[in-house]
């Protein structure tokens, strides 16, 4: 029973730091972008301070504005918050990560972005009906890539929850294996794609030509607003937490390990999002917006070295 009420404080406990450290982790990003393009930039807490205005708000809905469109905000939110919620962070093995499987959150992650889709084309404005689009467009090309990723880690690991993936590479040494490498490219160009970053779109931009998430929100204020912006900075905590997870799992705790286990887990997770979020606005300043008839070319490449990270886990796996 004790364990029990531990394991259960420990997800509660990550519940609520995924809720913390993402506006966090946006505004690392947007103050390192700052600062390489010689700006002083907003301070780092400032995502707080915009979830709370937005928070307090009072939200202007459309005549012809349906049940979807009103309710639309809170289920993208609930199933960020429960996608970021099961990726093992300080701990694996905790009270939910029975549930965290890879197929289980693709559709989690998958289903949020259907229906900010439709959220979108609800209203029948135009802006919202070209980033619906091109938000599906990307999906159908980055979402194959990402479950070959998967499946090549799975592979590997013999099971496809990530809590035993991260088991398996934290105890095996540490080795220079292609196909990871492969995979790694392969999810960093997909994480890009899924939540909207430069090459593929552009944050900061409310230009009609390079829109594809902003498009789809351009009609949504006060508090559902802010529920879709949250929802985008969990987005960006759990593909970092996952890179965290599957890529360099070291620094996790077993979830029986303690307290004192767990913190020192937890200063390693921070600092991996952290790292993550500095690379990231690094690499948003050093790049270019991408044409949206060139995405399909950018995903094909993703969609390539995670065909070639599973060929050669297959092949690896033959040979052993």
């Amino acid at each position: 029973m004790r364990d029990t009420i531990i394991l259960l404080a420990g997800q509660f406990a990550q519940m609520m730091l995924v809720l913390l450290i993402a506006p966090l982790i946006t505004g690392i990003i947007r103050r390192v972008k700052a600062r390489f393009m010689r700006r002083k930039g907003a301070p780092v807490w400032q995502p707080y301070v915009d979830l709370s205005k937005l928070l307090r708000k009072e939200s202007v809905i459309a005549e012809n504005a349906s049940w979807l469109f009103r309710s639309a905000p809170y289920a993208v939110f609930a199933f960020a918050w429960v996608a970021a919620a099961l990726v093992p962070s300080f701990a694996a093995g905790l009270m939910f990560n029975w549930a965290a499987d890879v197929v289980a959150l693709v559709a989690l992650l998958g289903a949020g972005r259907a229906i900010l889709a439709l959220a979108g084309m609800d209203i029948g404005t135009s802006f919202g009906g070209i980033g619906s689009s091109r938000e599906m467009m990307i999906a159908t090309l980055a979402e194959p890539a990402l479950l070959l990723v998967f499946l090549t880690l799975a592979l590997m690991a013999g099971s496809t929850r990530l809590p035993e993936i991260a088991g398996h590479f934290i105890s095996t040494p540490p080795t220079v294996r292609i196909s990871l490498a492969l995979a790694l490219v392969a999810f960093v160009i997909v994480a890009l794609a899924e939540n909207a970053r430069i090459p593929v779109d552009n944050p900061a931009t409310h230009l009609e030509l390079t829109m594809v998430h902003e498009a789809m929100v351009l009609e949504y204020s006060g508090r559902h607003l802010a529920m879709i912006e949250f929802a985008a900075q969990l987005k960006i905590v759990t593909y970092l937490a996952l890179i965290a997870c599957l890529f360099v799992p070291w620094g996790m705790a077993p979830a029986n390990a303690g307290p004192f286990a767990w913190f020192a887990g937890l200063l390693a997770w921070a600092s991996k999002l952290c790292l993550g979020a500095v690379l990231l606005g690094a690499w948003e300043v050093s790049i270019a917006k991408m044409r949206v008839f060139r995405l399909p070319d950018f995903l094909g490449i993703a969609f390539v070295f995670a065909f070639l990270a599973i060929l050669m886990a297959f092949v690896t796996r033959a040979v052993l």
